[in-house]
């Protein structure tokens, strides 16, 4: 069955959030890592983790550019921290990967923070031209991904997780 990628975000962060009730906060990115994998691949869902993601510039290539902690179905991007908060560099790695892999969304989720609604980030990615993209990392159309206030959906927090 082919979930659109707002099931695939409801049915992550409900993985996240019952790791973090089960563990808590401390253990390493990488058990986090795992562990969420694994109860993704239970939902029946196609689950890559450490997915190698090319990338090409001026006619070079890498092949593996950077590593995206874990991709959903194709459509979603887990990315996790084990750290005690979000530093604003976290988000816009996460929305370069979005707009690097051209895929809509990504959620950000910190298990080393007190609580998982504090930890837990959703950053979309709403360059819809990926062909022309220069890749402005810093300047959005449509907000600026480090004000956790923005209206228009670059970058928000979704206070219900």
């Amino acid at each position: 069955m082919e979930h659109s990628v707002e099931r695939l975000s409801e049915i992550a962060v409900n993985c996240g959030y019952k790791l973090h009730v089960d563990l808590g906060p401390g253990l390493l990115e990488s058990v986090y890592e795992a562990l969420m994998a694994n109860a993704l691949a239970g939902h029946g869902l196609q689950v890559d983790r450490q997915k190698p993601v090319r990338i090409e510039h001026d006619g070079i290539i890498l092949r593996e550019g950077f590593r995206a902690d874990i991709v959903v179905g194709n459509k979603l991007l887990i990315e996790l921290k084990s750290t005690e908060r979000h530093m604003p560099v976290h988000a816009k790695q996460v929305l370069t990967y979005l707009r690097l892999m051209q895929l809509p969304l990504g959620l950000l989720m910190n298990f080393g923070a007190p609580t998982f609604k504090e930890g837990c980030k959703r950053i979309v990615n709403n360059h819809s031209d990926f062909a022309s993209s220069r890749l402005r990392v810093n300047q959005t159309e449509q907000g600026d991904p480090d004000d956790q206030s923005c209206r228009h959906g670059t970058f928000c927090q979704d206070n219900g997780y």
